[in-house]
């Protein structure tokens, strides 16, 4: 490969890298405080705050209006907002836009109220997915959250219908375990810390900065969806005897009060679709059959598509043969009625029956976060036996700062250490180690970045391990170097005979050092697997750095400043 492909090779790594790091460098070093503590609270907390903040920059307007004054600084959005209303309604723009023209341009001050909580909606939730895709930090760095989980075997007693024995409940807590540890790492929350505490408790430790609502949707989610007929008879009854006693239908609990108002056989459900939160907005009522028509426990696959018509996410499930059986006779027999999907006693979505349905089942209705969260909770299936949350608090991350800033500090040293020492042996021919050195760090970051992967005490230790494994390759390249000098060669011959004898060298000790580390990672959990992905990334990047990087500084002294000796020994010239 020439020069100059390589050239434009490690220029196109370097640009990619920097794409993957970005969000890291922003979210770390350009968000203040403040606004990350608000993009990491739950959705809830930020309804509350947009709509609060939105009302009062609203009021500020009004104020500013009734004393002729300009629109904030803060709210120059909002004037924007206005001269495209006025631009595609083809009306005549003021001459001046302040407070009253920027209020005047809106047909309700509802309208002008929108667009300001929509605004600070879009910016918060925009810094929620750069936090996504930035590094995360580890328990030991960042804090988390911990949370001891109850087992309920009395109603699993319940269910099963029969004295459990300890062979049950030591099943009932293992599978527990399993379906944990499944769903967290699905979800893309790397290394938590998932043991049994006691007999009947299991503890559940997350690192990172991690939304508490979005966790307690994991680990509590039953993924208890059925499928249930509409009675639109009894949902009509129901209805008319709602409207004429609206305060007197449900009890405190959300129990009827009159339970004769509808059949023995239906119950009344909460109709819930997402609002622009993504949070469960109740919009009704409807009455479903308590017979349940199929149990999601024979779904067998569940994957997220987009519609073909609308492009909305889709969840499609796979169901098992006795599933489908099941689902075929009852759409069969229930054509032209509603059906409903009903997902931990809220029905999701209505639909009607067209046709019998065999295998494959089609479900509308939700956002996209949803659509995954349900599809990913159904793949790991409903969890053996129910569980409480009896203690859940936050962890701080004080003590990181600390043990962050000391990590560094050991890093930075390491790396200080080596360069000196390359710069001290080496003459001119450390720098290039030095250069390729730098290059490693920022290529391991940037690779932990763009697979989001979780930074650890122990992912700190790898990074450490790697600057001195990334060394050897240029100690190996050096040696042999001094050889082929010693031999009275050029400057070229020199170089090309050092780095094709010390290629396999350097390939065997890397590749036995990857396949150590890829063992580790599959094998190991927790601290053992962080250090084994970060030392794995380290082989990588420092392979590439020495055979790919080294080289082309090497050539470019040769070619472009046209050096005739390698300075890379203080007894050799």
């Amino acid at each position: 490969m020439s020069k100059r492909y390589r050239f434009f090779i490690i220029l196109a790594v370097v640009a990619l890298c920097l794409v993957f790091l970005s969000p890291t460098i922003r979210w770390y070093f350009m968000i203040p405080k403040d606004e990350q503590a608000l993009a990491l609270s739950s959705r809830e907390q930020i309804k509350i705050y947009a709509s609060q903040t939105a009302q009062a920059d609203l009021q500020l307007l009004l104020d500013n209006a009734k004393a002729g004054g300009d629109a904030p600084e803060k709210l120059l959005f909002l004037q924007k907002q206005a001269k495209k209303i006025l631009k595609e309604s083809r009306a005549p723009a003021p001459e001046t836009w302040n407070a009253r023209a920027t209020l005047s341009a809106f047909a309700s001050r509802q309208e002008a109220l929108d667009v300001i909580e929509t605004n600070y909606r879009d910016r918060i939730f925009a810094l929620k997915n750069l936090q996504k895709n930035a590094v995360q930090l580890g328990l030991d760095l960042s804090g988390g959250l911990s949370i001891v989980l109850q087992t309920n075997m009395d109603a699993l007693q319940e269910i099963t219908d029969h004295p459990l024995t300890d062979a049950d409940r030591e099943d009932a807590m293992n599978r527990a375990l399993e379906v944990l540890n499944s769903r967290i790492d699905r979800f893309g929350l790397t290394e938590p810390v998932i043991r049994r505490q006691g007999t009947d408790q299991i503890y559940v430790e997350i690192p990172g900065t991690a939304d508490p609502e979005r966790i307690n949707d994991i680990i509590m989610g039953k993924g208890s969806l059925t499928f249930r007929m509409v009675d639109t008879d009894a949902f009509e009854k129901f209805s008319q005897y709602y409207s004429e006693h609206p305060t007197s239908t449900f009890d405190g609990t959300g129990n009827l009060i009159d339970p004769t108002i509808i059949p023995d056989d239906v119950m009344i459900l909460g109709v819930y679709t997402k609002d622009r939160y993504g949070l469960d907005e109740f919009t009704g009522y409807t009455a479903v059959k308590k017979e349940i028509g199929l149990d999601g426990n024979h779904i067998k696959s569940a994957v997220v598509d987009r519609g073909d018509v609308d492009g909305k996410p889709e969840v499609t499930f796979i169901l098992d043969d006795e599933g489908g059986e099941i689902f075929y006779k009852l759409t069969s027999a229930n054509v032209g009625k509603q059906l409903a999907i009903v997902l931990d006693d809220r029905v999701k979505s209505q639909a009607t029956i067209q046709s019998g349905i065999h295998e494959s089942v089609r479900l509308t209705g939700f956002g996209l976060d949803e659509a995954n969260n349900i599809a990913l909770t159904l793949r790991t299936a409903a969890l053996p036996v129910q569980l409480e949350v009896v203690n859940q608090q936050n962890i701080g991350a004080s003590m990181g700062e600390d043990t962050i800033r000391q990590g560094l500090y050991a890093l930075v040293g390491g790396l200080a250490a080596v360069m000196i020492f390359m710069l001290l042996f080496y003459k001119v021919s450390g720098v290039n180690a030095v250069v390729a050195q730098i290059l490693n760090i920022f290529l391991m970051f940037s690779i932990l970045s763009a697979f989001n992967f979780t930074l650890t005490l122990p992912s700190i230790a790898g990074f450490i391990l790697t600057i001195g494994m990334a060394v050897d390759a240029n100690v190996i390249i050096f040696e042999r170097m001094k050889e082929e000098m010693r031999l009275g060669k050029s400057r070229k011959a020199v170089v090309d005979a050092g780095f094709n004898k010390a290629f396999w060298a350097i390939m065997d000790s890397n590749i036995t050092t990857f396949i150590a580390a890829l063992f580790l990672s599959q094998l190991g959990s927790g601290p053992i697997q962080g250090f084994a992905v970060s030392l794995a990334i380290g082989v990588v990047s420092s392979v590439f750095t020495a055979l790919f990087v080294s080289r082309l500084i090497f050539d470019f002294g040769t070619d472009v400043l046209g050096s005739k000796k390698v300075s890379v020994s203080w007894r050799i010239t």
